[in-house]
């Protein structure tokens, strides 16, 4: 079975377009697809074991098993291993931050519902105007700007004047 040709894409662009063996690139060569372990000794058409070779290293090389995999691949398996640590590591990040803006948000759903003992924030606003508010402005202008506005108006304006607020503090009036 043939290689398909996504996956020899794949192969070529994660070598960026460069031979393994040699360093060269096209137009100067013509690049083909090599098996680190042939197919001829049970090599599979995996993107593990293939690799960018020109058209003279892979018909010098034949189908002789690879003792050592060229350096490029060795780095680009460490930078592979670097981005996947690091996404893991910037995912964790997102989930904390998500966490804190939870917690922020039900500690000023108390502060509505401590002045408006029948009332509750509703799930969209809290997720899409609390959470905006407190990714752009301290905590603690949110929570006084919370009290202000529950403190001096109604459940039926409270929140309107809430967002006024807020909306005011991010334009910096």
């Amino acid at each position: 079975m043939a290689i398909s040709k996504k996956l020899r894409f794949e192969v070529f662009k994660r070598d960026n377009f460069t031979c393994q063996y040699c360093g060269k690139t096209p137009p100067k060569v013509t690049l083909e697809i090599d098996h680190i372990n042939p197919k001829s000794k049970k090599g599979k058409d995996e993107i593990n074991n293939l690799l960018t070779a020109c058209f003279d290293c892979n018909r010098g090389k034949s189908n002789i098993s690879l003792k050592r995999i060229p350096n490029t691949l060795v780095t680009n398996l460490e930078v592979i291993k670097e981005k996947e640590f690091q996404l893991k590591e910037y995912n964790e990040f997102l989930m904390k931050i998500e966490n804190r803006l939870l917690i922020e948000i039900e500690e000023i759903d108390d502060i509505y519902n401590f002045y408006f003992s029948d009332w509750r924030l509703s799930d969209s606003f809290k997720n899409i105007s609390l959470k905006r508010f407190l990714r752009l402005l301290p905590k603690q202008v949110v929570v006084d700007a919370m009290k202000l506005a529950c403190y001096r108006k109604s459940e039926n304006s409270a929140i309107r004047y809430f967002c006024g607020i807020c909306w005011n503090k991010i334009r910096g009036n």
